[in-house]
């Protein structure tokens, strides 16, 4: 099984109890209406339901290109079933203020054109827009970048929803332990009020107190729909914290202003980010969904992505895909959640989602390793079990559909408002069930 450059040692906040997934939160949103019914009809179709417009549009390009090089090296090498793969692109949309919510009604299009596999969406708070019409399709939802714990409990961490991503519960050990090692004491939270933000502040809060730091003030949440941030970083502000963390989407660029105006921005304390808004923030007046921020805002600020670092080939190969990228986030994860259906369709031998679902769990684990489609199709041909380890690390999925084992990056920004990696940290997360 792949490991990445460090095994995580948490100080205080490494009890082995807080990297056990916990059976609660979440409402029962979830239909249970009876198995659903899927459909074959010979050939793997794949819908994409990721932002291509919306506050999250900035996301998108990476997760495209990973689907799309996938099918692309899918189809080279034979395809499915004997036939191409097919994919069709939906656009989840986003969540900020005026965003529309497209999400539902993309889905239902991709669903319309016999998809087997979507791979989306991005956000945990769109997903949940979703799953419940995707699964009751019959259809599987494979996120690559999905870690709200939420989704490790019923109805959602049952038969078709699975994830590249690992859940909020590693990112939150690793990102509180990054603070307490730079003795961050008194820390400030402003995060997004949904599912993914609130996950994160909960196993960041944690892990925080229980390695003997504390918030300075209760976390600072705003809503989807905000664009005015002055409560919160009043409330900051006047908390005297030592340190920042940010946990947002595109909201940063209005959200770290306002924190500098305040005496609180990354000039006079060091700030932290997540995923979410750990992206390049240099200006690019070409790119129509770029975000950026004056070159120097965040020079010394650390954010944390989940999964391993994207190989410099496998960067290459994307960029063939698509010339314009500048940020690899959850390229890797998208890519290897197509290349895994597409093999699971082959041990199935079959393109419909429960049959496939059936098998994505077993080609991510206990086999023979491999690491191309060619080559775990080489191996499932001559009847061998797989254990497919990809770009963005073992995957290693468990019984509720989520990685058992993954890495959390941690970047630094210069003064060019660009992200190097510093460090990738390897855990693991004991499957709920205990399989």
């Amino acid at each position: 099984m792949k490991r990445s450059t460090k095994t995580m040692r948490l100080a205080a906040v490494a009890a082995a109890s807080t990297l056990v997934l916990a059976a609660c939160g979440g409402g029962d949103d979830g239909g249970d209406d009876g198995p659903a019914k899927s459909k074959a009809d010979g050939t793997l179709t794949f819908g994409s339901l990721l932002p291509a417009t919306g506050n999250l549009a900035f996301l998108g390009p990476p997760e495209f290109a990973g689907v799309d090089l996938a099918v692309q090296e899918i189809n080279e090498a034979g395809g499915v079933l004997g036939k191409d793969v097919e994919h069709v692109r939906g656009d989840s949309g986003g969540n900020g203020p005026g965003d529309p919510n497209i999400a539902p009604e993309e889905a239902d299009k991709l669903i319309n054109a016999d998809a087997d596999v979507i791979v989306g969406a991005a956000s945990s708070g769109v997903t949940k827009t979703v799953i419940n019409k995707i699964m009751d399709a019959g259809v599987v939802e494979f996120s690559p970048a999905n870690t709200s714990t939420e989704f490790d409990n019923k109805p959602y961490g049952d038969d078709l929803y699975f994830r590249t991503a690992p859940s909020d519960i590693l990112q939150g050990a690793v990102l509180a332990n990054l603070l307490l090692q730079e003795n961050r004491g008194d820390v400030a939270i402003i995060s997004t009020d949904d599912p993914y933000g609130t996950t994160l502040v909960e196993e960041v809060s944690k892990n925080l107190e229980a390695g003997g730091s504390k918030l300075s003030v209760k976390p600072q949440f705003f809503g989807s729909g905000s664009d005015n941030y002055d409560t919160q970083v009043q409330a900051i502000a006047e908390s005297t914290p030592d340190s920042v963390i940010v946990i947002a989407f595109n909201e940063t660029v209005d959200i770290i202003p306002a924190l500098t105006s305040a005496g609180v921005g990354p000039d006079e304390l060091p700030t932290y980010m997540v995923d979410g808004n750990t992206a390049e923030y240099n200006d690019d007046p070409d790119d129509p969904k770029d975000v950026s921020l004056p070159n120097g805002s965040l020079t010394g600020v650390k954010g944390t992505i989940p999964g391993a670092e994207a190989p410099d080939e496998f960067r290459k190969r994307l960029l063939e895909v698509d010339p314009k990228l500048k940020d690899y986030s959850y390229s890797a994860e998208s890519y290897d959640a197509t290349i895994v259906s597409a093999l699971a369709a082959i041990a199935a031998d079959s393109d419909a989602g429960d049959k496939v679902a059936a098998e994505i769990e077993g080609v991510t684990k206990d086999g023979t390793e491999c690491t191309t489609f060619a080559d775990c199709v080489k191996m499932l041909d001559a009847g061998d079990d797989i254990d497919y380890n990809g770009v963005s690390g073992p995957i290693e999925l468990g019984s509720t559909g989520s990685p058992t084992a993954a890495s959390i990056g941690i970047y630094e920004y210069n003064k060019e408002n660009n992200i190097k990696p510093v460090d990738f940290i390897s855990g693991e997360i004991p499957d709920p069930s205990g399989g």
